[in-house]
């Protein structure tokens, strides 16, 4: 019998994921909160549904969205005053949902952002003190799903997103007095929809995992580059020493048998630069 994977949230990340899961055979439904998104979901051959999720309520077309094998929550929390007490309080309305629907399994999207910058590589466990409110909202909401009785939820906690459309350089373009010595955590969005199906097929529950590629080159390496193949005015650097944290990925990579794609985020620039000489 196919199984079915729900996405809440099928957005730049979600939506790819839904069309890997479709091409193995899953049926595939995803919640989008705008009616143009709605209308490319279903295009794409993934079931549309139309959700919005409030600290309140939920805005919700049809219910059959959470008739599922597993529940994948990829809406990060945004960037509003308050957010440490409205994330938290979206998750708790999802939770409502997956009682009342029995949702086995939750794969819940998050974020390196719970950890503190500490100089130091970083594991699962060590998080925590974080002082980003976006952190702190995002390790409340885990903790909610990890204690909710009888679901089984897995938890990514995925770096800085490269990948596809996105050119990473437009983020520093022109800036002055970026420290550049400071390692990046980033991951290619192939290695990300890799990851989360990898997850899903080999029924990996109940576990936390860092997804970041294994290589960290710094900032001014990185975004150096990133500004010269993409022809956008490369950042200011500046040697000024600020804190940092290096993410460790062994976990994930042990508990899956996975190998990057893009071991390196240095790899994407490279492939952007070859795409750049073939136009």
């Amino acid at each position: 019998m196919r199984k079915t994977i729900s996405i809440l949230g099928c957005g730049w990340l979600g939506a790819e994921l839904g069309k890997k899961l479709m091409s193995k055979g899953y049926i595939v439904k995803g919640s989008t909160g705008t009616a143009g998104r709605y209308n490319e979901l279903e295009f794409s051959g993934i079931q549309p549904f139309y959700i919005r999720i409030k600290p309140e309520s939920v805005v919700i077309d049809y219910f059959s969205f959470f008739n599922t094998d597993v529940l994948v929550i990829a809406i990060p929390p945004k960037r509003v005053e308050n957010i440490s007490d409205i994330f938290p309080g979206q998750m708790g309305q999802i939770i409502k949902l997956i009682r009342q629907l029995k949702i086995p399994k939750v794969l819940f999207i998050s974020s390196t952002s719970v950890y503190e910058a500490t100089n130091s590589v970083v594991r699962e466990g060590e998080e925590g003190n974080t002082e980003k409110p976006s952190g702190q909202a995002i390790l409340k909401a885990e903790k909610m799903l990890q204690e909710e009785e009888g679901l089984q939820t897995t938890i990514v906690r995925f770096g800085g997103l490269i990948g596809a459309n996105r050119n990473p350089a437009r983020f520093l373009a022109g800036k002055q007095n970026v420290p550049g010595n400071v390692p990046v955590n980033l991951i290619h969005r192939m290695d990300c929809v890799n990851i989360m199906t990898d997850i899903i097929e080999k029924d990996i529950w109940g576990e936390v995992l860092n997804a970041v590629s294994p290589e960290h080159p710094t900032k001014k390496e990185f975004y150096t580059k990133a500004s010269e193949v993409t022809e956008l005015p490369a950042p200011g650097f500046v040697e000024t020493p600020v804190k940092y944290k290096i993410i460790n990925s062994d976990k994930l990579i042990q508990r899956l048998g996975y190998t990057f794609k893009y071991p390196s985020p240095m790899d994407y620039l490279k492939e952007l630069q070859e795409w750049a000489y073939r136009i």
